[in-house]
């Protein structure tokens, strides 16, 4: 009974240790700065989402795989997912492309969603992502803003 008390608590030790050598890191900052389309597909619209992530941290940042989901309007808008991989240096940044796709549904969702007032100018937008970085390395990040959608395909947002 005192070895297994023992080594419960070696345990418990061993692994609140282990948490204190995971980095301190400061969260990213992550910044739409252009969607362009894509060629679409059938019922579907595709756009590539480019975002600046900066890492304001002492140490680089390694990556292997993106993924992002774009709410506009308080709605669910579009998703995507790259398998890009990368190293952000310290104190650097970088712009990253992820390809996103927009269902007919959901198209259809935010015109609903539209009052008759409303534009498409300044729509509140969140998007929601991660940096895949194995078990530990995974970041999160948030990003919030207005977007004002185009009038042609043509350009960029």
């Amino acid at each position: 009974m005192r070895r297994l008390l023992a080594l419960s608590l070696s345990l418990l030790l061993l692994s609140l240790s282990a948490c204190a050598l995971l980095p301190n890191r400061d969260p990213l900052n992550i910044d739409v700065v252009g969607i362009e389309p894509l060629q679409s597909q059938d019922m579907e619209v595709r756009f590539a989402v480019k975002i600046r992530v900066q890492n304001p941290n002492e140490t680089a940042i390694n990556y292997n795989g993106v993924a992002l989901d774009l709410e506009v309007n308080g709605q669910p808008l579009a998703t995507g997912v790259s398998d890009q991989s990368g190293s952000i240096a310290r104190f650097s940044e970088t712009v990253l492309t992820v390809p996103v796709s927009v269902s007919a549904f959901s198209v259809l969702r935010q015109t609903l969603g539209l009052s008759k007032t409303q534009t498409l100018d300044n729509l509140p937008y969140v998007l929601r992502g991660k940096l895949a970085g194995g078990v530990f390395g995974t970041l999160r990040f948030v990003d919030t803003g207005k977007l004002s959608l185009p009038t042609s395909t043509t350009g960029t947002w």
